[in-house]
């Protein structure tokens, strides 16, 4: 079996070798699933399919409610802000080669998940669609400001070894067929697939702290937190949801925020002593409709400026978890402080490097980067300008 390299060479047009005689059994799948695409069931599978559980269910309800309540959301970034790369990483490969991993997969963004040569993991999400450079670009501007999120980046070309041609729907008919046993006898990790433009994306590292019933975190759950026990200041919390807004995050069910250890030693049924929100999946991000433009400028960053009292209503889904509240006066200078220390290369770096500009592979609509610019600026000077917030 020959190992994945980290780089490609020169893409071939073909699979490694041609296709040889199947087994019974891979005909069986590949028949079921002919037959499940023909007939649109693997599209209501995807639909209503729940989301896979991402954790291990080490906690219990009490000890996920006392992880809450002393959690941090934000940490000093490593780099200063003004000197963060917002672009793509110039250490990174524009191709890679990965090993196919057999998982069961939520949501209906098409995505697999596969193995570096190194043994890291990371989930591939392909195809067409605007949510692959949002959460390129959400990612980048959260970890540069010091924000939580996992590590996302763009990949000219990805080459996985035993994907099939089409991951997502084989992935998700093999789970409803519940012919997971027999399809790991037949994946061929000789023959490969190739993805264009595809989003890498690597865990933020750290276990998950969830229980059998709950994975991720609701936004109304930030008012849990408890500074006396060591939780989150009141300004972090409310930096928090400022950038939850100006981002227009409004996917933010549980599932798509996750409650992490950032103590190494921790261990399931151990107190964690360093818990830790993040913001997981951001790929709806950048407007009502994902990179829309005109949709993220007139996305409202206040429902009432005079009490800065903060929602999401007007947004998809009515703003899905994260309510209404007010921000305080710290917490909007915590965050436009930071948003002010970006330049305007570093802002052009951030939309350029996620491809906003750019139709070729991923956008449907694509506009220049300096419109995208002049929206984010304005989105700043709309938290930075007014009266301080009223005392909370």
């Amino acid at each position: 079996m020959r190992r994945p390299e980290t780089a490609l060479r020169r893409p071939e047009t073909a699979l490694r070798r041609p296709e040889t005689h199947m087994s019974l059994a891979r005909r069986a799948v590949v028949a079921a699933g002919a037959i499940v695409v023909a007939v649109a069931v693997a599209i209501a599978v995807i639909r209503w399919m729940p989301a896979a559980r991402g954790g291990d269910g080490a906690a219990s309800n009490d000890e996920r409610n006392d992880a809450v309540a002393r959690a941090q959301v934000w940490r000093a970034p490593s780099v200063p802000i003004g000197r963060a790369s917002l672009g793509p990483d110039p250490s990174a490969h524009r191709s890679l080669e990965c090993r196919f991993k057999l998982t069961d997969l939520g949501g209906t963004t098409p995505k697999f998940h596969c193995l570096l040569d190194r043994g890291t993991e990371i989930r591939a999400k392909y195809g067409r669609g605007e949510e692959i450079p949002a959460e390129a670009a959400a990612t980048r501007l959260l970890k540069a400001l010091g924000f939580g999120a996992d590590t996302v980046a763009l990949v000219e070309r990805l080459r996985c070894y035993g994907c099939p041609r089409a991951p997502f729907t084989t992935l998700k008919i093999v789970e409803a067929t519940k012919a997971r046993h027999v399809y790991e006898r037949v994946i061929d990790h000789d023959k490969y697939q190739e993805f264009e433009w595809t989003a890498v994306e690597e865990k933020f590292d750290a276990p998950a702290i969830e229980t059998p019933d709950q994975e991720g975190w609701a936004f109304w759950e930030l008012d849990m937190i408890d500074p006396s026990k060591g939780g989150a200041p009141r300004a972090h919390i409310d930096a928090l949801r400022l950038m939850a807004l100006f981002l227009a995050h409004w996917d933010n069910k549980a599932a798509n925020q996750r409650l992490v250890c950032l103590s190494r030693a921790w261990r399931a049924g151990m107190r964690c002593r360093e818990p830790f929100l993040l913001l997981h999946d951001v790929g709806s991000t950048f407007g009502p409709t994902r990179v829309d433009l005109d949709g993220w400028a007139q996305a409202p960053l206040w429902q009432d400026r005079a009490t800065c009292t903060v929602s999401m209503r007007s947004l998809p889904y009515g703003g899905g978890t994260f309510g209404m509240a007010r921000v305080s006066e710290a917490g909007r200078q915590f965050l436009t402080t930071r948003l002010n220390q970006l330049s305007d290369a570093q802002i052009a770096d951030l939309f350029s490097g996620a491809r906003f500009d750019k139709q070729e592979g991923l956008l449907t609509t694509a506009r220049p980067v300096s419109e995208w610019v002049g929206v984010f600026k304005a989105r700043v000077k709309a938290l930075t300008d007014g009266p301080p917030c009223p005392a909370v």
